[in-house]
Order: structure tokens, then C-alpha cells, then sequence
């Protein structure tokens, strides 16, 4: 199975629109997807209509070894994605993990033991911090992808997360690798964004994804629905960039096959 972690520190740059909307056009080509909402506010699970009343077992859950993978998820909306979703418990859970031995394998640990075959792919929608949740998920990843929001201080952080990055890949996960940087909310409109765009270019080379997402409104409109924009307006701005951004994921991925 095919593991990507979906990261940035800073809130409000696109990580979970990028998580739902990813699993959802690589579900919609037949993909078995399993979207983790590793995020306390669970905007990933609310995004996919998985309301708090509806999770039931959670990844809280699973980090705890209350639950495994299989048992813990449910199905979403979108046919072959299903979620393992977030509660307001796991706002506690890098205390509870403190003192918990492998506490920064408890997501790997649960994924290696996932039914084989069962999912192609796992996309981990990321809390913005760099703290235990956060280290889970890189070390249970294979691969990581940064939305950087085309706005003034965008690369404030990056260099941070980076060097977390790093760390992991040393001491926890050395297969670890960045598979690329998303350029998330554009505004044509301004200069500004232009500008961002060409010195994360400048920076990063080839890391970064040609495919830019707009800012668009009927990306903010879905998850109050209960919909990736995929299924709320296939035909936005928004979500023709998701589709294309599929595309670059899938090709700078190695063969379903040979990833299994």
C-alpha cells in the first residue's frame, strides 16, 4: 500500500481540501483509497459528510491499540474511499503517548498489520503542528506532500518542517521522501501570488508540482456539504486543478503494482 502524508505546519493552506480531494479523483479511477483524518478538528471527516455522530472508533483509537486499521474505518460518500476519522480525543493523544513505548511507530505499527491488498493507497491529512501526531505520520508514510499557500510568508516554516522531515528520514523512516510541493489557494488576481509561485519554483525546482489550485470558492463551499469538491462541482476551477494534480501524484508514483 501506498502511503503519503499530507503536511504543513501552518494552518490554512489547503492540507485537508488537498487530502479529500486527491482521494477522491484517485478513488473516482478505481483506486482503493483510506483517507486518515490524524487532525483533533476533523475537518477531513466532516469534509467526506462523516459527521461526529457517525465515526464511532476513530484514529485515536487505533494510536492507543484500541483499534486496528480495519476495524476502526468506515465508508464515505465516494465509492472505494473509505476513512479513518478524527474525534476531539485525539487532542489528547500525544499526552496519553508519552509515556507509550514505540510512540512514534503507532501509526506504522497499525498500518503493516492493515489487511493486504485492502486499500492501493493511504493519504494522512495532518494536524498543523509538528508535534507526536504529525511524527506518526511521517514515520508511518513512505512519502510527503506540502500545500504552500501562494501567499506572503509562504515559505515561513517550510524550512522548519523540512529539517523535521530529515529527522524522521534519520531516525525513524529512512525511506522517507518528499514526492512534492502543492501550490494551493492562487490568486490570478494579484501580483503577490505570481511572485510566490516563481520564488517556491526558484527554491525547490522540480519538487514543486506544475499543477497550481486556485483560490476558489466552490473549494470553501463543499465541506459544508458533506462533499469533496470533486462531487460538489466537478467543473470548478478548483476542482479541474485537484484532477490535475492526481495526475502529476500519479505519475511521479511507482506502479500500483509494484507499491502494494
Amino acid at each position: 500500500m501506498i502511503r503519503i502524508a499530507i503536511a504543513n505546519q501552518k494552518g490554512g493552506v489547503g492540507k485537508t481540501t488537498t487530502a479529500i480531494n486527491l482521494a477522491t479523483a484517485l478513488a473516482a479511477i478505481g483506486w482503493k483509497v483510506l483517507l486518515i483524518d490524524l487532525d483533533p478538528q476533523g475537518n477531513a471527516s466532516t469534509g467526506l459528510g462523516v459527521g461526529p455522530k457517525d465515526r464511532g472508533a476513530s484514529s485515536y483509537d487505533v494510536l492507543l491499540g484500541e483499534k486496528s486499521v480495519a476495524d476502526a474505518v468506515v465508508a464515505s460518500k465516494v465509492p472505494r474511499l473509505d476513512l479513518l476519522s478524527s474525534t476531539v480525543d485525539l487532542s489528547g493523544a500525544e499526552v496519553e503517548l508519552v509515556d507509550v513505548e514505540r510512540r512514534t511507530h503507532r501509526l506504522a505499527d497499525a498500518l503493516d498489520t492493515a489487511p493486504s491488498g485492502r486499500w492501493d493507497i493511504c493519504l494522512i491529512d495532518c494536524p498543523p503542528s509538528l508535534g507526536l501526531l504529525t511524527v506518526n505520520a511521517l514515520v508511518g508514510a513512505r512519502q510527503l506532500i506540502v500545500p504552500l499557500q501562494c501567499e506572503f510568508f509562504a515559505l515561513e516554516g517550510l524550512s522548519q518542517l523540512l529539517q523535521t522531515v530529515e529527522r524522521v528520514r534519520v531516525g525513524f523512516n529512512p525511506d522517507l521522501s518528499i514526492l512534492g510541493i502543492a501550490l494551493t489557494m492562487y490568486d490570478r488576481r494579484n501580483n503577490l501570488s505570481g511572485q510566490v509561485a516563481d520564488d517556491v519554483r526558484a527554491c525547490l525546482g522540480a519538487t514543486v508540482f506544475d499543477t497550481v489550485v486556485p483560490r476558489n470558492v466552490r473549494l470553501s463551499e463543499a465541506p459544508s456539504h458533506g462533499l469533496p469538491a470533486l462531487i460538489y462541482d466537478l467543473k470548478c476551477p478548483g476542482s479541474t486543478a485537484y484532477v490535475q494534480l492526481a495526475r502529476e501524484l500519479l505519475e511521479r508514483l511507482p506502479a500500483r503494482a509494484e507499491a502494494a
